[in-house]
């Protein structure tokens, strides 16, 4: 069946058409049939064609809000590939389900009210993806629409790992705790590894990156989510592209009081302003960054920083989990960045972990073994298919659903 796959982010919307089927084992067995994004939403709007990892054509589009942008995607779909406009499906990615969704919902005005409930914590994606539901039930009246929740997959840890250290009753009274996120991400990469290497995934202990504009790391155990660097908010953890990660909370009252500004002031600068942007006064772009490594000593800083501090949470995981049979590189800044794999690599000859930097030069953008063939600790570079993931999750949703319904 075609599944209409919508990807809110920050100020993008990407939309892919999947072809896949509930009997499918792994995401990585559907098809993607077309894949757009449209940028610069509110500004001067682009849409992009993508063919895999290289954009294959790009033209401006009318996109002054989130709305507007999915109805003119729909509206250029339509026209480039209107064989397959009937729908059986809609999946859109959510970031944020809170202690309520472990898995895909169907969109209800229920579910939805829950959504919005959970954008106190995560504002600006759960925002977007209320924002196009007008859209897709204007365009696809009587289609199933599925949430898919970055959070869903990290419903596994345990109460150990994700309870912060303030009073009980808060936590309990606020359902406050480390959720975790790019869960869509990290299962994917969870069942491609297994995949390719002829594992099931109840049988593998791993350490999984994702890096784009915003990046995480988690620990993989008999194949569940047993920790990831987010927490409550996307905010938490590493250094990103645009935010900071961990920093000490007093900064927070300190800032506002030393700038003079508000509280959200301040969470707008460790959103918007920080991160590899903030250090390098460059760019977020460790493509961009990577060519002034040598001549800028505030980018060489940012990328040292980034890459210290991916390390630290790798080693930690590694430790908890007393060992892993792999360390996974995925997404895009980990798909294209050697001196970046380079340096994790070189931190964790320790644990056994050796590079082979022939395969370090040539897996850019494509997946394969990053490590040598006798390396005691596997490292390996697998190309992030969110769009394949939220497709087949959706899929196995609806037929569990129709199967439900049967009894």
């Amino acid at each position: 069946m075609n599944v209409l796959v919508i990807n809110p982010g920050g100020n993008s919307l990407k939309a892919e058409v999947v072809n896949c089927d509930a009997g499918e084992k792994s995401a990585s067995d559907a098809q993607y049939l077309k894949s757009v994004i449209v940028e610069g939403i509110g500004k001067d709007g682009k849409l992009s064609e993508y063919n895999g990892k290289a954009i294959a054509h790009s033209e401006p589009i009318d996109a002054p809000d989130y709305e507007t942008a999915a109805t003119n995607i729909f509206e250029w779909l339509q026209s480039h590939l209107p064989s397959t406009s009937d729908y059986k499906l809609v999946g859109v990615r959510v970031a944020h389900g809170g202690p309520r969704f472990s898995g895909p919902f169907q969109i209800t005005p229920e579910v939805e009210r829950e959504i919005v409930e959970f954008e106190k914590w995560a504002p600006l994606h759960n925002q977007r993806s209320v924002e196009i539901l007008p859209a897709i039930r204007q365009r696809f009246p009587g289609v199933p629409i599925f949430a898919v929740f970055d959070t869903a997959f990290h419903r596994t840890i345990p109460d150990y790992a994700a309870t912060y250290a303030i009073p009980y009753e808060l936590s309990q009274k606020h359902a406050i705790r480390r959720y975790g996120f790019h869960g869509i991400s990290h299962r994917y990469l969870v069942e491609r590894y297994a995949h390719v290497t002829g594992r099931t995934p109840q049988s593998l202990n791993l350490v999984i990156m994702h890096f784009e504009s915003g990046c995480s790391v988690t620990a993989i155990a008999q194949g569940q989510s047993v920790d990831n660097t987010m927490g409550l908010t996307p905010l938490e953890g590493l250094m990103m592209g645009t935010r900071s990660g961990d920093v000490d909370p007093a900064l927070i009252p300190f800032l506002a009081q030393a700038e003079g500004i508000d509280v959200d002031e301040v969470m707008k600068i460790l959103n918007k302003k920080s991160g590899l942007l903030g250090v390098s006064g460059v760019s977020l772009d460790t493509r961009v960054l990577v060519k002034q490594y040598d001549s800028n000593a505030r980018v060489r800083l940012a990328m040292e920083m980034f890459a210290y501090r991916v390390l630290k949470a790798v080693g930690a995981y590694l430790c908890a989990l007393g060992g892993a049979d792999a360390v996974i590189f995925g997404g895009g800044i980990a798909e294209n960045t050697m001196i970046f794999r380079k340096r994790v690599c070189a931190g964790l000859r320790w644990c056994g972990l050796e590079m082979d930097e022939e395969q370090n030069r040539k897996l850019i953008d494509i997946e394969g073994r990053l490590s040598t063939p006798s390396s005691r600790l596997q490292a390996w570079v697998i190309t992030v298919e969110e769009g394949l993931q939220i497709a087949h999750e959706c899929c196995q949703a609806a037929a569990a659903a129709r199967s439900s319904q049967a009894a």
